[in-house]
């Protein structure tokens, strides 16, 4: 898919109940522009507009069903239209079984969108004949029928990350307990067992981000023991993070006020886990200034 143009336009497609808002999220994640049930003649006006901005937008996906109707069967001649200009336009096409989808329309207690006094199989039997000159059209065909929702995000990430978006993107963020632990951090850690700089009259005017109170507190019996094996620990969970194709990670760092200790500890983890391969660390003082 990673072509030397500076535009891409991604057609997503196919059958109800073969993912396409799990790829939607996919392509999300990986800072894809995505806009959902788009009726097929806005296509053209949609990548028109998108190919003057170049590279001040991200790369256009947009999600098309066969909901529409009539308003569908224009679609296969509009692809080839964009596909014929400068453009890089692809058609992504996802399909699955019809035992599988049955089991899908069930599991959620709903209707295939296409059945209208019928059953759900004949939903899908429409459907997949409205969608056969697309399905021919379609540069990748991906079958769901044996995938489950992360199993599809990966294979997504596979054909239409970059090396920039298929990063783990982990926040490091420094806070104090007493304004409450944050909401956000799948993991948390306490750095309130290092003694507290704030009680050396010298120390207490600076914060965590200050040589001083750094050398300080990583210093301390037992600071280098903890961060060194509190990183090991860390390192099996972001790959493990990664093989399931999570994006995001945010993990905490507290002390009393989020002044001292977690700030110089947060500052220290974040630049040891900054050298492992496919992490993109950033870092966060929430409490910073509050005292």
């Amino acid at each position: 898919m990673n072509t030397a143009k500076s535009y891409e336009l991604l057609v997503v497609t196919g059958m109800s109940g073969a993912g396409r808002s799990t790829v939607a999220n996919a392509l999300e994640d990986m800072d894809w522009y995505v806009v959902d049930n788009l009726p097929p003649q806005m296509l053209k006006p949609m990548a028109e507009l998108f190919s003057m901005a170049e590279k001040s937008l991200p790369r256009l996906a947009v999600v098309i069903d066969a909901r529409g109707g009539g308003l569908f069967e224009d679609l296969s001649g509009y692809v080839s239209e964009l596909q014929s200009s400068n453009i890089d336009v692809q058609v992504l096409f996802l399909e699955a079984n019809d035992s599988s989808l049955i089991k899908r329309f069930e599991q959620v207690r709903r209707p295939h969108p296409l059945q209208g006094d019928g059953t759900i199989s004949d939903g899908i039997a429409i459907e997949r004949a409205r969608l056969l000159p697309l399905r021919e059209q379609a540069d990748l065909i991906i079958d769901s029928s044996d995938l489950n929702v992360y199993q599809l995000g990966s294979k997504i990430a596979e054909s239409f990350s970059t090396e920039q978006s298929s990063k783990l993107k982990l926040m490091i963020q420094s806070f104090g307990f007493k304004y409450g632990s944050p909401s956000d951090a799948d993991l948390i850690a306490d750095m309130r067992f290092i003694p507290n700089p704030y009680w050396n009259e010298e120390l207490r005017p600076y914060n965590g981000e200050d040589k001083q109170v750094a050398d300080y507190v990583l210093g301390q019996e037992g600071a280098e023991e903890f961060i060194s094996n509190y990183v090991a620990a860390l390192k099996p969970v972001l790959l493990g993070y990664q093989r399931e194709n999570r994006k995001r990670v945010s993990i905490g760092i507290g002390c009393t006020g989020g002044k001292h200790r977690s700030v110089a500890t947060a500052i220290e983890i974040a630049k040891r886990l900054s050298e492992l391969d496919g992490i993109e660390v950033s870092i966060k003082h929430r409490d910073l200034g509050k005292e």
